[in-house]
């Protein structure tokens, strides 16, 4: 890539993020791209916190729902590259108790890629219990399968955290959030910027989340009130903005969410395709087992089509249903999305604080760098 290319590429990334602020359709953005082991952008736009003025910058971190499962799935693979336990392990022999109630089939590689059958948490789940990391695991470990593991796929929206996280411990003996630092954040030099658990000394270093106005004309469409999302938590845990500020909720290892910059959890992907910084956390031969065999289906949860490898979705937003099929990562409500692409190299996220119902933003300058970057 010429300099030509690098210097286009963030120049184009920042005026688009400026307008989409001035605007008004977002409060604050970050947008961070590596190519091929260097990084190319580091924009920034707008609020971290308009109560006081202060801005976002590069390391500010934001609560990304569900971005974060990506790095549960990262350490769930460098821990089978060493030996502790393989993608088809059953996770009840790393994990006796999750056995339970017919549950003896699940595999490592079902929870990776959501076909595991357990994507329900109980519907008297609350927000103080989804900070108890023993309550919930519990709750998971009784619960009783969906479906035949590997027979369908459902989007594990809490119970994918729980599972990796209660897997890497029962590995390491250790918590998902020290293993994190220890193997991510840490080599990684972004151990400020990446986090499941954030201590609360860091808190005041995130952004501030705020949910997007509603149309003036908005109505809730009518949806029958035994559809399978409603079944799998209960509506009081929808993520929004308020449960996305609480003190309790950011310092709690809750995998599926965490606390990351664009440029962090950019960086870790880069660093999963090739060298950054002396540190690559994959080998080609594991990044290749991670990504071969997508399994696609509808949703038995949300009842949409959905594309997954092992714990990245397939595709970019606003693309054709796994589209283009070398790019691999996660988004989250919200907005925000990350992924890396094999075949260009790329890897990128966005990361904002105003809670949009769509992916437009990063939909609209996932494709400006990906057009330019291979011109």
């Amino acid at each position: 890539m010429s300099k030509t290319q690098t210097v286009d590429v963030q120049d184009k990334v920042q005026k688009v993020i400026d307008q989409m602020v001035e605007s008004g359709s977002e409060r604050g953005l970050q947008v961070a791209v590596y190519h091929r082991g260097v990084q190319v952008v580091d924009a920034v736009a707008g609020a971290a916190d308009p109560t006081t003025g202060r801005l976002i910058a590069s390391d500010t971190p934001f609560y990304c729902y569900s971005v974060c499962k990506a790095a549960a799935s990262t350490l769930v693979h460098m821990l089978v590259e060493r030996g502790h336990f393989g993608y088809d392990t059953p996770v009840a022999e790393l994990w006796p108790e999750f056995g339970a109630n017919g549950k003896q089939a699940v595999t490592v590689r079902h929870v990776l890629n959501h076909t595991a059958g357990v994507p329900g948490i109980p519907l008297t789940t609350t927000i103080e219990d989804l900070c108890d990391w023993d309550k919930m695991c519990s709750a998971i470990a009784a619960s009783e399968l969906w479906w035949e593991p590997g027979t369908k796929i459902g989007y594990h929206a809490y119970t994918f955290g729980y599972i990796a996280g209660e897997i890497i411990r029962r590995a390491t003996g250790k918590p998902i959030s020290a293993v994190l630092r220890e193997e991510i954040s840490g080599p990684l030099g972004i151990e400020k910027e990446l986090y499941f658990g954030m201590p609360l000394s860091d808190q005041r270093r995130l952004a501030v989340l705020e949910d997007a106005p509603l149309p003036a004309n908005f109505q809730m469409p009518e949806m029958p009130p035994d559809l399978p999302m409603f079944r799998a938590a209960p509506m009081s845990l929808m993520p929004n903005a308020a449960f996305g500020n609480r003190p309790d909720t950011l310092a709690a290892d809750i995998p599926a969410g965490g606390k990351t910059s664009a440029r962090a959890i950019a960086r870790m992907y880069a660093a999963m395709l090739g060298d950054v910084g002396g540190v690559r956390l994959l080998s080609p031969a594991r990044l290749r087992e991670a990504t071969r065999e997508p399994v696609s289906g509808v949703d038995e949860v949300f009842g949409m089509p959905t594309t997954w490898a092992l714990g990245y979705a397939v595709g970019v937003p606003g693309q054709e249903p796994k589209e283009p099929p070398t790019a691999f990562g996660v988004g989250g409500v919200g907005g925000s999305f990350a992924f890396f692409d094999t075949a260009s190299g790329i890897a990128f996220a966005l990361t904002k604080n105003r809670l949009t119902q769509d992916f437009n933003a990063a939909t609209e300058v996932a494709r400006l760098v990906m057009d330019t970057l291979t011109a």
